[in-house]
């Protein structure tokens, strides 16, 4: 029983440190490199709070790899902004991840359309 409150505790923390950064991101971050609309997809902290992957969603960026190096440049600004807003003993390092399943799931679905495409005209006759 232990177990499955432990993880509740981490997804409740995983789901606030979600809105949070994506808030700070946002609203907060200046830095120049960070372009484009970015969506914070998921959080994932450790066991021990001490670090939290989080993955993020690029579009519409000017280069998405200068965006994720702004996003670790300012990560210490995002730290920080954390520790104010959210009460934790620890305020998890962050590690910034590119999450690419949206251009993947975009991908599969112009090849499903396109084989449609295909299949429709024969179906037809």
């Amino acid at each position: 029983m232990k177990n499955q409150n432990g993880n509740n505790r981490l997804n409740r923390i995983n789901e606030e440190l979600k809105r949070e950064i994506s808030n700070i991101i946002n609203y907060e971050v200046t830095n120049s490199n960070v372009t484009g609309l970015i969506s914070v997809t998921k959080v994932k902290i450790s066991p021990d709070l001490r670090y939290a992957r989080v993955y993020v969603s690029v579009l519409n960026s000017r280069n998405t790899k200068q965006t994720l190096a702004g996003l670790k440049s300012s990560s210490g600004f995002i730290r920080s902004r954390i520790a104010e807003k959210i009460n934790l003993r620890v305020t998890p390092e962050l590690v910034f991840e590119l999450d690419d399943s949206m251009q993947y799931g975009e991908k599969i679905d112009t090849i499903l359309r396109d084989i449609m495409k295909d299949i429709r005209p024969d179906n037809q006759n």
